[in-house]
């Protein structure tokens, strides 16, 4: 057998594994867990993995995967701009979200400029800043555990030069949600020296009525909108993001840009999974049912946790954090990195509900153990 037609068959056999009528019994493209495997909680991943459609999408994109992306990129940006009622200019690509964050921080920096963000937040925007000139003022969070933006609006507004102001929302590692109304009138308010990097990775697991989408925004040149295939649909390994910015903005983030950045094989999976109307409502089910999981058990063993629109839970644990994370490797368990200041709590991501009954199980040998 060639090598493309083992690659094929062996896809094949994961998409008939997924294919058929899908329910939470049998919604998930892995392999039931065994004894002794380890419980990856840790990522903020799509645990029902790719989409049946995704997986088809491969197989059949194998054949053209000797070609440079050219179609399969035009006809996925295309979907992208439909779908959110923008122009194809409006569109970037990126290789995970992160790029198109990382291309939004280099894009932007300027000798004088300041870039404001939250503490804490996702990590990967301070890290893209250090080779460049800015000033970097971090905020903590309100009492809401929400973005304190009146205390940001004053940092930006007070910047010698321009401002890049990163707002994550739903936000990461925290899982809580501020407001969009309130985000809405600052950037209706800010003059176009101050710019919004708004990462909406986790945009498809909310179902808040107070919150809303900043693509709205586009048609001003300061506000950028990150998007991610990694987390609702489960594409974190083979690695696509998007952004969405007015076409004088989109234009300078392209000169930051690798290029031809996503590859065939992905950019094809993800306009299946973009078709795929059930997707969705699968991966927030068996997200609610595995979080419903974990809050019963979190209650019972009186563990505070925050409030999550995303596919992961900040909850309180008691000691140090390293020695619970080493503990529950030792126990299988894979489970958040550290997030300064919040070292009292940990960040776990909801897997399948067994994997989080397995978890519960072993975090009440833990309480057992007098370790939380």
């Amino acid at each position: 057998m060639e090598r493309r037609d083992f690659l094929k068959a062996g896809l094949a056999l994961g998409a008939a594994a997924g294919g058929g009528i899908v329910t939470l019994a049998n919604a998930k493209t892995a392999p039931d867990l065994r004894p002794g495997e380890t419980l990856r909680l840790n990522s903020n991943e799509n645990p029902l993995g790719l989409s049946p459609a995704a997986r088809r999408a491969i197989l059949d994109g194998l054949d053209e995967a000797n070609r440079y992306p050219r179609d399969s990129r035009v006809q996925l940006i295309e979907a992208l701009a439909a779908l959110h009622g923008v122009e194809p200019e409006n569109i970037v690509l990126g290789n995970g979200s992160t790029e198109v964050l990382q291309m939004s921080v280099q894009a932007l920096a300027t000798p004088r400029s300041r870039l404001v963000l939250a503490d804490p937040t996702f990590e990967d925007v301070p890290w893209y800043a250090l080779p460049f000139p800015y000033e970097l003022v971090r905020v903590p969070l309100d009492g809401r555990f929400a973005h304190d933006l009146e205390a940001m609006r004053r940092a930006a507004s007070s910047a010698a030069g321009p401002a890049l102001v990163y707002i994550c929302n739903p936000n990461n590692p925290t899982g809580t949600l501020t407001p969009s109304a309130e985000i809405d009138d600052w950037i209706e308010a800010a003059p176009e020296t101050v710019s919004f990097l708004v990462d909406e990775a986790y945009f498809e697991y909310c179902e808040d009525p107070a919150y809303w989408s900043c693509v709205k925004w586009v048609d001003k040149p300061n506000v950028i909108v990150a998007r991610s295939f990694s987390k609702i649909y489960g594409m974190a390994g083979i690695r696509l993001g998007y952004g969405v910015a007015h076409d004088e903005t989109a234009g300078r983030l392209r000169q930051f840009i690798g290029k031809n950045n996503a590859n065939h094989l992905v950019l094809v999976a993800a306009l299946a999974a973009l078709n795929d109307e059930g997707l969705i409502p699968r991966s927030r089910a068996a997200n609610a049912e595995g979080m419903n999981i974990l809050h019963r058990a979190l209650d019972e063993l009186g563990l505070e946790y925050l409030p999550s629109h995303t596919n992961f839970v900040m909850h309180r644990i008691r000691g140090e954090l390293d020695t619970y994370r080493e503990r529950m490797a030792a126990h299988g368990v894979r489970v958040g990195r550290p997030f300064p200041p919040m070292l009292d709590y940990n960040r776990l991501s909801i897997g399948l509900p067994e994997e989080m009954s397995r978890f519960v199980e072993v975090l009440r040998e833990f309480r057992s153990a007098g370790w939380v």
